[in-house]
């Protein structure tokens, strides 16, 4: 497992190569295919300014025609083998690349959904969205220019440098020292940027963060009116990101400048030099061929320095993404199966034995304290509690998502640690007040909880959640199409679908995280009938703010401080519970005030019509009219 304290420059580059490189797989050939397509390339590249020499001095020495093109076709065969080669090796890279990146994204989600809750809080979402996204996309242009440019820049120097002293002699040793110098330079520029670019990553998580938050919860910015606080907050994380890109931009626009200066000194150099040693030797020394050979291996070997130097900035930035890749892939979940698991969950009673729980992993922050509960299978169990009073963390104990600090939570009698994680949470059913519903119609939705249910089945659950009335009157009924997030339905509707998936399960254990919380009494007592009806051997454990929701509970159990307070029926616990009895008062005093305030309008109401009618009869008898009795 990786360690909080452990760093990104902590892992080894062995161990980087070593990681990515097991994404490869399928791969392996056409990254072997490139670097030889390249090599073939190069040589032959190398080869045709020697032969051109050749070509030029014959013809400066008088030739016939006949030579010239025998020259001719050897040449355009040698350029339809360099073409062929440039484009296998092209099209090698392009796939071992490509393959590489889908790889690496698939094996980095695999793994994000292998983790638990602990592994994904410590990293951001918004990180994660960068590592699967631009952080992939940088190490997959790097594998590019490690198989083919890689390879074929420090052969073009070698190779180059060689043809240079046979063309040229002592001369090519210029070459070789503006090289160096040259060298230097790139490499100094490269290491200045390279800090930079590590920078960069970070801020690319600031600005993902900004984009996410924004769109997720463009409903609340809207309602208060904060798009221009938004905006600044957005061009913030952006102009960061402008200035260290400008910065590290303005650094390597030197290496242009640089390169052509040496270019500059080189062709001077051989040129003055080299027409000087042919017209004092007569050609003896050196002939018009070999210095043309001698300058184009020149520009070869600087052109490709120059490209090694921007290889080595690509690959400076693709290490970073490499390593917070590394990150994601060697990163141990803290919840793993035991090497013996259990297969089978016999029942639905669960037991805390002294259970104590820390987010953090130690004891200086307990969320949980000294938790001992038994539930029976079959058993109507409510838990109520304050906010922050950790309600949603003891419930998830019970499926395993976390750990407990200290203690033991059985499930059937069995410790849920000795227990197959997707048995467990197959057996175990949440539904969640902020459920979530993917892209999809209705019916896909709803096959989450049993990707066999009939039609037939679909429609029961959806009966007994309180949904199928409002999905009949959809314009395509259950094929009604759910749009990310289910943005095209409300709070109330996506929650009793999500309770219908649940159904679907036939869980040992259903938990209700205040999952009725945007549906009314009415509705919420109609579910909890149907649980008892459809699912009766299923133990249900209902989370919620009102107590009415639970007040028909078998047991409600009273949270506070991460203690349990208090456990009994309603009735119970109005007498022996003041904190119970405190958020029963004060949640039915409003109900209780709305309707005095109804009788009192109403005998209001009355008591004017009767004075008015009273003023009508005085009038009528003032009047000596008759009245009727």
């Amino acid at each position: 497992m990786t360690s909080e304290s452990t760093t990104l420059a902590d892992i080894p580059l062995r161990d980087i190569f070593r990681t990515i490189g097991k994404s490869v797989r399928e791969f392996k050939a056409d990254s072997l295919r490139a670097p030889i397509y390249v090599t073939g390339e190069v040589i032959i590249e190398c080869a045709i300014p020697f032969i051109t020499s050749q070509l030029i001095n014959d013809m400066q020495d008088g030739t016939e025609m006949r030579t010239i093109g025998i020259y001719g076709a050897v040449l355009t065969a040698m350029a339809i083998i360099s073409l062929f080669c440039g484009i296998r090796a092209g099209v090698a890279c392009s796939v071992a690349s490509t393959g590489l990146a889908r790889n690496l994204r698939h094996d980095m989600f695999a793994a994000i959904q292998r983790f638990s809750f602990s592994n994904i809080d410590r990293f951001s979402t918004n990180s994660l969205v960068t590592r699967l996204t631009t952080d992939t996309q940088n190490v997959q242009m790097a594998y590019m220019q490690l198989i083919r440019s890689a390879v074929r820049s420090p052969l073009m120097i070698v190779f180059a440098a060689v043809m240079a002293f046979v063309s040229g002699g002592p001369m090519a040793l210029l070459y070789v020292f503006v090289s160096f110098l040259l060298g230097v330079v790139l490499i100094g520029i490269a290491r200045i940027v390279m800090p930079i670019f590590r920078r960069i990553f970070r801020k690319y998580d600031r600005l993902n963060e900004s984009v996410e938050e924004n769109v997720s919860g463009i409903r609340v910015v809207k309602s208060y009116v904060r798009e221009g606080y938004e905006k600044q907050k957005f061009e913030r994380a952006s102009g960061e990101l402008f200035h260290d890109f400008w910065g590290a931009e303005r650094i390597l626009a030197w290496n242009q400048p640089a390169m052509t200066l040496a270019v500059d000194i080189i062709y001077t150099f051989v040129i003055f030099f080299g027409s000087r040693t042919i017209v004092t030797s007569a050609g003896a020394d050196m002939q018009v061929g070999q210095m043309s050979a001698l300058i184009t291996y020149g520009f070869s070997m600087l052109m490709s320095l120059n490209m090694l130097s921007m290889i080595f900035v690509i690959i400076t930035i693709s290490e970073e993404s490499a390593r917070r890749i590394c990150e994601v892939l060697i990163e141990e979940p803290d919840l793993a199966n035991p090497d013996e698991p259990i297969y089978e969950v016999p029942d639905g009673s669960v037991d805390f034995d002294n259970v104590s729980f820390s987010y953090s992993g130690t004891m200086d922050r307990i969320a949980l304290s000294d938790i001992n509960l038994h539930i029976r299978t079959g058993e109507v169990i409510g838990v109520i509690g304050g906010t922050g009073s950790s309600k949603s963390t003891l419930i998830q104990l019970i499926s395993r998502l976390y750990d407990a600090t200290e203690g033991t939570v059985r499930v059937g009698g069995i410790d849920v640690r000795d227990y197959d994680l997707d048995t467990l949470r197959d057996e175990v059913s949440v539904v969640l007040q902020r459920n979530v519903l993917f892209s999809g119609t209705i019916k896909e939705n709803l096959r989450w909880g049993d990707p066999d249910a009939t039609d037939e089945e679909l429609v029961h659950a959806c009966k007994l959640a309180q949904a199928d009335e409002f999905i009949q009157q959809l314009p395509d009924g259950y094929d009604t199409y759910i749009e990310q997030g289910g943005t095209n339905v409300s709070g109330g509707q996506k929650q009793r679908l999500c309770i219908a998936r649940a159904l679907l399960k036939k869980p040992k254990i259903l938990i209700l995280d205040d999952s009725t919380s945007a549906v009314d009494t009415k509705t919420d007592k109609l579910i909890q009938q149907g649980f008892r009806e459809f699912i009766p051997q299923t133990t249900k454990i209902i989370i919620a703010q009102r107590t009415g929701s639970v007040a028909d509970a078998d047991r409600i159990v009273v949270l506070d401080g991460g203690r349990i307070s208090a456990v009994g029926t309603h009735e119970e616990l109005l007498q022996t519970s003041e904190i119970y009895r405190e958020v029963y008062l004060t949640q039915n005093k409003a109900s209780h005030d709305e309707h005095i305030a109804e009788t009192s309008d109403t005998r209001s109401h009355e008591g004017k019509a009767a004075s008015q009618e009273m003023a009508t009869l005085d009038e009528m008898l003032l009047e000596g009219g008759e009245v009727d009795a």
